[in-house]
């Protein structure tokens, strides 16, 4: 089985506080975008064999492809028996959702290669204990994650979206995101009120904010110069994606897009891709 993976971008992203246990409490609106990692997988083998081609998982990192297999077949009571091979093109630790997306498309591929023996609710319940985003990609529709992502709400989108994403040469872990944001002043807030339909792109201007751009724009403040950048060629809305660095501005047709990413210089190291949304 071949399956195409698809990256997320997030166009709102709210902290309303931090729990007990350490995980934050936010709201998110995020859409899954057309740029994307290859998983191909077959049953068979001797336990689970992973091989991995592209982009590489940063120093200390962990693939979600191979939990997420471990979850499922554990969750069966069946030999973890699977030949899985993942081409990452999806820019890592870069706010675009791509390990998240790994995981959700194995849980969703081999419960297929099975006989579709779990519901799609259990493979929610699997994705919840993986990652804050894996239920988001198994529910495949734009939607607002609450809790900790793990409460969805879908959300109509307009039909032509296209996003022009700016990435830079470096990275940015989510947890380091996380611990820099909780280390800045902060108050209590409630959360913005999102619309459960949204009509034009240019109706995105209230909601687009990401509480996690302070401590990005801290650290690497060429995030807020290309941002500056979209804005001044026509973006009809800007924002980093996620916990960044990957920022993106949203446009109405592929060729407004195409026209920023003409216009637009970028700095040694800096790539463009354009993606219609999902």
């Amino acid at each position: 089985m071949k399956l195409l993976v698809p990256a997320k971008v997030n166009l709102h992203l709210q902290i309303l506080g931090r729990r007990e246990d350490g995980y934050h409490e936010i709201q998110t609106l995020m859409v899954r975008v057309g740029v994307y990692d290859e998983l191909e997988m077959s049953i068979g083998g001797s336990g689970l064999q992973l091989t991995l081609e592209g982009e590489k998982i940063l120093p200390g990192g962990e693939n979600l492809v191979l939990r997420a297999a471990q979850a499922l077949f554990q969750d069966l009571g069946m030999p973890k028996d699977v030949r899985i091979r993942l081409s990452k093109k999806i820019p890592v630790a870069a706010g675009l959702g791509g390990g998240s997306s790994d995981a959700a498309s194995t849980l969703m591929g081999l419960n297929e290669l099975l006989g579709a023996p779990l519901t799609r609710d259990r493979l929610m319940f699997l994705g919840s204990r993986i990652g804050a985003d894996v239920p988001f990609f198994l529910f495949e529709k734009p939607a607002v994650a609450r809790g900790i992502g793990e409460k969805l709400s879908e959300v109509v989108l307009p039909e032509s979206i296209w996003f022009y994403l700016l990435i830079p040469p470096f990275r940015i872990s989510t947890a380091w995101a996380y611990e820099a944001y909780d280390r800045l002043p902060s108050f209590p807030r409630d959360p913005v009120r999102i619309p459960a339909v949204f009509r034009e792109v240019e109706d995105f201007g209230f909601i687009l904010r990401n509480d996690l751009e302070r401590p990005a724009l801290r650290r690497f403040p060429e995030i807020g110069e290309m941002k500056e950048k979209l804005w001044s060629q026509g973006a009809k809305g800007v924002l980093m994606s996620g916990s960044g660095p990957v920022v993106f501005g949203c446009f109405s047709t592929k060729e407004d897009a195409e026209k920023t990413a003409c216009e637009i210089p970028l700095p040694s190291g800096w790539k463009g891709m354009i993606a219609h949304r999902l």
